[in-house]
């Protein structure tokens, strides 16, 4: 697609509907990644998409800052294996040849579609989850499980905010508040260090990035604003249904 007007009204409106959707039901960059496989390589698509929603990301965690208090030792344990395994995700990007990852992008969006999908049963598991003290094993297995998300969310992102608030119920965090401060600032890290990776590496397609960034704040606030009127269900279908769509069409396109 070229560089034209409609082209920037495509990609401007899927970071403002990207990020009002991360703040509702998340699943954003299945919205501003197929957009921009449109105009760019699917490694640049990638890391332009992670700088464009990555401002929503840090405001994210900022906001939460008061549920932290409680779950600094959480944060401590599990902080780490996040920033190793977002380094890792990112280099895997950068490093290995770009058909390796255009060959993923089909089942990378299946992945994230159905984590997306499955959304709303695992938060209902998650807040039915009796919160006890967690053993060492226990601990340990959330520290590799979490550097394994990680380098997921490194190398693709989407859905790892629903990864994360699956494993947290095990750590013994006792309100959903809390789990969701713990996520979003686990979330920030990983997504910082790919961005300043791909920064970097110069794939990032900046005038791309910082429009987009605009508008996915924009969008971020206006969902937050109205989180509680718009029907979330409709919503995750919605982003569901094109992330499936995307990733069939990904996928005739390759035969």
């Amino acid at each position: 697609m070229p560089d034209t007007l409609l082209t920037w009204v495509l990609l401007c409106a899927s970071a403002f509907f990207g990020g009002a959707v991360n703040s509702i039901a998340g699943g954003g960059t299945l919205l501003t990644f197929p957009s921009l496989l449109a105009v760019l390589s699917p490694v640049a698509a990638n890391a332009t998409s992670t700088m464009a929603l990555l401002p929503g990301s840090l405001a994210a965690g900022w906001g939460y800052r008061h549920q932290l208090a409680q779950s600094r030792d959480h944060l401590i344990r599990l902080w780490p294996s996040s920033f190793i395994g977002g380094l890792i995700g990112s280099l895997l990007v950068i490093r290995l040849p770009e058909r390796v990852f255009a060959n993923l992008v089909p089942w990378l969006l299946i992945t994230a579609s159905t984590l997306l999908l499955l959304q709303r049963p695992l938060s209902r598991w998650v807040g039915a989850h009796p919160h006890k003290p967690p053993t060492t094993a226990t601990l340990i297995a959330i520290v590799i499980f979490q550097l394994l998300v990680g380098t997921y969310g490194g190398y693709f992102g989407a859905g790892i905010g629903i990864l994360m608030l699956s494993s947290l119920a095990f750590v013994g965090i006792a309100h959903i508040h809390q789990m969701n401060a713990v996520k979003n600032v686990l979330a920030a890290t990983i997504n910082g260090i790919t961005a300043i990776i791909f920064m970097l590496s110069g794939v990032i397609v900046w005038k791309y990035a910082i429009a987009m960034a605009v508008f996915a704040i924009a969008g971020g606030y206006t969902g937050a604003r109205v989180a509680q009127k718009m029907p979330v269900n409709v919503v995750r279908a919605i982003v569901v249904v094109i992330g499936f769509g995307v990733a069939a069409y990904s996928w005739l396109g390759r035969r």
